[in-house]
């Protein structure tokens, strides 16, 4: 197909608007997404952006072809909250040696987190510290991009730091409708005495002898020359990662609603005025903000849970939570909107995923075959996970509802033909949900004789209706211990008393 002919529609949030998605070149899609700052655990709201570009990494892979989509993660791995976790953690060790130290274990067990999560790996996860100076490779970092900037005389010195000036730049504040004149004449934070302007950001800053640092020489205005042991700002990172990989424009650049202002701001700045473009990248995307049981994460509010901690410990709602059930929890709310993280969401998600793999165990095997298309149009239509989901949930419903109408609920449920559970398969694994082998999901259901349960449930309902109480309550109870939870209901037709299962996690 030609450019512009996929059906993919994206929310831009420089232009406040859903557009068309044209790529620069369909031939090779470029996405930039900001990863974490690896100097502590990642948090629950760390995985809602690896989980939304991941689908939608997934979604491209599937219009364009594997291998004509370049997905960036950034690893940030030179932080002053790095530095006083070195310093506490690790307080016997030389600093730069004590900072490898924490960023090793963090970006590890990040890496891990969102494997767990059925996040695929990035096309590249660079590390900011391997960009900071001049490489081998030519690849674009941070001093040679610094120095771009001063040349261009969009950057100053001053008191040891290297400072953009936003003043030089006519358009500063596109992405988050901020105007400059207003900032400045509404700023809450006091001119530092150095600055020219109270919105100007560092670049680069001077390192103690107690900091880490490398030595890096700007050649200022004039001809004089600047050597600066420092570190690199926040915002130059990003740039200089992004170009190392994707060039001067790209296609997308996701991260959480929070980086709007200043983070992303900052790199658009930066990028921009460094290489004389009109635009950094043509399609901004922002996920929305998460709360956990209705109030805003904070270690202050006692509600701040990792990734870890949900998938390891039972810190949360005193349970573990596999990582599919926290992917299918996130994807129940669309990306822009904000999501309230909770135990019962999290139980609403383990049942659903417990029924789906009970449905498919009853059929295994099965090769999954293709997606439903009306669930790649859904996903088109700005990543609407909440419609896909119908769709794929409406995938197994139906095959429920053919068991039920054919008098058999008490036997399971199960798929009228073996296409239609492949379908459903796929529709799933596109999704990153139902990866595993069901028995292995329904954690040693695979010692469970589905014919079995079906036998023991209609002798359970003959005892019941003798008013044989006690001996219905023995074999409720022997299936319970088995970890076969039973359901009594009525038939909406008849009356009649029906009993459903499930394997209780």
């Amino acid at each position: 197909m030609a450019d512009g002919q996929k059906g993919l529609k994206l929310y831009n949030t420089l232009t406040r608007a859903k557009e068309d998605f044209v790529p620069i070149d369909a031939e090779n899609i470029r996405m930039y997404v900001c990863g974490p700052t690896v100097y502590d655990f990642a948090h629950i709201g760390n995985a809602r952006p690896a989980i939304v570009f991941d689908v939608l990494f997934r979604l491209l892979r599937h219009l364009y072809g594997p291998d004509h989509v370049t997905y960036v993660r950034n690893i940030t791995d030179v932080d002053d909250k790095i530095n006083a976790r070195a310093a506490r953690d690790f307080p016997d060790l030389p600093l730069n040696e004590a900072i490898r130290r924490v960023t090793e274990t963090t970006n590890n067990q990040y890496q891990q987190d969102v494997a767990a999560l059925g996040c695929l790996e990035p096309t590249f996860q660079p590390r900011a510290t391997e960009f900071v100076l001049p490489r081998p490779d030519g690849k674009t970092d941070m001093v040679t991009l610094i120095q771009r900037l001063i040349e261009r005389g969009h950057a100053y010195e001053a008191k040891g730091e290297i400072l953009f000036d936003t003043a030089s730049m006519a358009d500063y504040g596109q992405l988050s409708k901020r105007n400059l004149d207003e900032q400045q004449a509404g700023a809450r934070v006091a001119v530092e005495a150095h600055k020219k302007n109270p919105q100007d950001f560092v670049l680069w800053k001077e390192s103690s002898a107690e900091e880490p640092g490398w030595d890096a020489s700007f050649t200022l205005p004039g001809g004089r020359t600047a050597t600066i042991r420092g570190r690199p700002g926040w915002h130059i990172e990003c740039s200089a990662m992004s170009e190392a990989y994707l060039g001067e424009v790209f296609d997308i650049h996701g991260g959480g609603l929070d980086l709007i202002f200043p983070h992303h701001e900052n790199e658009i700045a930066q990028s921009r005025c460094a290489h004389g473009t009109d635009v950094m990248v043509n399609y901004w995307m922002h996920n929305g903000f998460l709360q956990v049981e209705g109030r805003k994460m904070s270690k202050s509010e006692g509600n701040f849970v990792t990734i870890n901690e949900l998938l390891e410990t039972e810190k949360f709602g005193g349970h573990k939570w596999p990582g599919e059930v926290l992917r299918l929890a996130m994807l129940m709310t669309h990306y822009r909107e904000p999501i309230d993280f909770s135990v019962r969401k999290l139980e609403n998600a383990e049942r659903l995923l417990t029924r789906w793999y009970r449905m498919l165990s009853e059929a295994w095997p099965v090769e999954p075959s293709s997606p439903h298309p009306e669930m790649i149009e859904a996903l088109s239509d700005d990543l609407n996970t909440v419609e896909a989901l119908d769709v794929l949930y409406s995938s197994f419903t139906s095959h429920e509802a053919g068991v039920l109408e054919a008098g058999a609920s008490e036997l399971g449920w199960d798929f009228y033909d073996p296409e239609s559970a492949a379908a459903a398969l796929a529709s799933a694994r596109f999704m990153g949900l139902l990866t595993m082998d069901p028995a292995a999901w329904l954690q040693g259901s695979s010692e469970v004789d589905a014919q079995r349960v079906a036998s023991l449930i209609t002798a359970r309902l003959a005892l019941i209706r003798e008013k044989n109480w006690a001996e219905a309550d023995r074999i409720r109870d022997e299936l319970l211990a088995q970890g076969i939870q039973l359901k009594d209901g009525k038939d909406p037709v008849t009356g009649e008393r029906v009993t459903t299962w499930e394997v209780k996690r």
